[in-house]
């Protein structure tokens, strides 16, 4: 299937793995990439030393276009830029969006640029800087999200960046999993689809066994965007730890972020004058406050408790709310093809109607 994206990035299925951090790894990087779609290593919870070895692991098991997923306003993001081109890398995603001169810097060294949006202005603004395509993520996704649902937010992208006369890819995120979900968003106008917890739930992610299957067990309604673990939306799997969190007392919360902000200093061998200087520039970008900076120090440590030591009493699990529609572990390969073959049937059908 053939789209505007695919042609972008070299890749045959418009179906993207998002960066989620502590879970997309060199393997399940790369198995998305060899299955046809776009696999995208996650590199905020990496040091620059892990970020080199991770891409170097990446490009040892596929020859595949693959991402980079960059937090924007790291201090060293300039450094990370400098190995994406010097590695080859294809795709550098952000999360909010980078610096002109970054973008215009990657693009003049042959990277495509895709930052993810929340807001049609947002859309129309990295379009203005250069940004070569941009992912749509709905309230339904997990991590963190926004107030709007998918298919509200999408088709107010889209029309926005119409208005404007720009003709850039769009990719949809929130709420998908399967081939129907991928036909929609293409009826909207969208040119591929966006997965986290689809691709979490697989065999080649690399999630404890035990912590997929607390997701598998869970419905629609197991959910819940919380802002009790950073400060800011984030949508988990309802937990102990974050019932308590919900319900608890802000500055106990507090005190354990800032204790986890400590653990994660000492975790990635970042001195308090970066993460100090990387708070300030959150506070610039994004408008927090100091207690919401200081709970942003929470979330690597109590993602990684739960999605990699498997503690899902002591951590948190991002999750968006497709978690109550899947019920598998496929590998890549399988659920990559499982969701062509699904798209295709509706799209025969579809034309029927005509």
């Amino acid at each position: 299937m053939s789209t505007k994206f695919t042609e972008l990035v070299g890749i045959e299925y418009p179906i993207v793995q998002t960066g989620m951090g502590w879970v997309s790894g060199p393997a399940l990087t790369s198995a998305t990439s060899n299955a046809g779609g776009l696999g995208i290593l996650a590199s905020a919870t990496m040091t620059y030393a892990e970020l080199e070895a991770a891409i170097a692991k990446t490009k040892s098991l596929t020859d595949k276009p693959f991402g980079v997923n960059i937090r924007a306003d790291a201090t060293d993001a300039p450094e990370r830029i400098d190995l994406l081109i010097r590695e080859g890398v294809r795709v550098a995603s952000f999360a909010l969006a980078p610096k002109q001169e970054l973008i215009a810097k990657l693009k003049d060294n042959g990277v495509v640029v895709i930052p993810s949006i929340g807001a049609a202005k947002h859309a129309v603004k990295v379009a203005s800087w250069g940004a070569d395509a941009v992912i749509v993520q709905g309230g339904e996704g997990g991590g963190h999200t926004g107030p709007v649902a998918t298919t509200l937010l999408l088709p107010s992208v889209l029309d926005a960046l119409a208005q404007k006369g720009i003709d850039m890819p769009v990719v949809a995120a929130g709420g998908f999993f399967d081939g129907r979900g991928l036909v929609a968003a293409l009826s909207y106008g969208a040119e591929g689809v966006a997965m986290g917890t689809r691709f979490l739930l697989t065999s080649d992610s690399a999630v404890p066994e035990a912590v997929k299957h607390e997701y598998l067990e869970r419905g629609l309604g197991d959910t819940v965007v919380s802002v009790k673990v950073d400060g800011m939306p984030h949508r988990v799997l309802r937990t102990p730890l974050v019932e308590a969190l919900e319900s608890g007392n802000g500055l106990r919360a507090l005190i354990a972020a800032a204790r986890n902000a400590n653990e994660f200093k000492q975790l990635t061998g970042m001195k308090w004058t970066t993460m100090l200087r990387d708070g300030r520039t959150m506070r610039k970008s994004g408008e927090r406050t100091w207690q919401q900076v200081i709970m942003a120090g929470n979330t690597p440590m109590l993602l990684r408790a739960g999605l990699v030591e498997g503690n899902t009493d002591a951590g948190v699990l991002a999750s968006g709310q497709v978690v109550g529609m899947i019920d598998d572990l496929p590998s890549c390969h399988d659920l990559i093809q499982s969701i062509m073959s699904q798209a295709h049937s509706r799209l025969k059908a579809l034309a029927s109607l005509g």
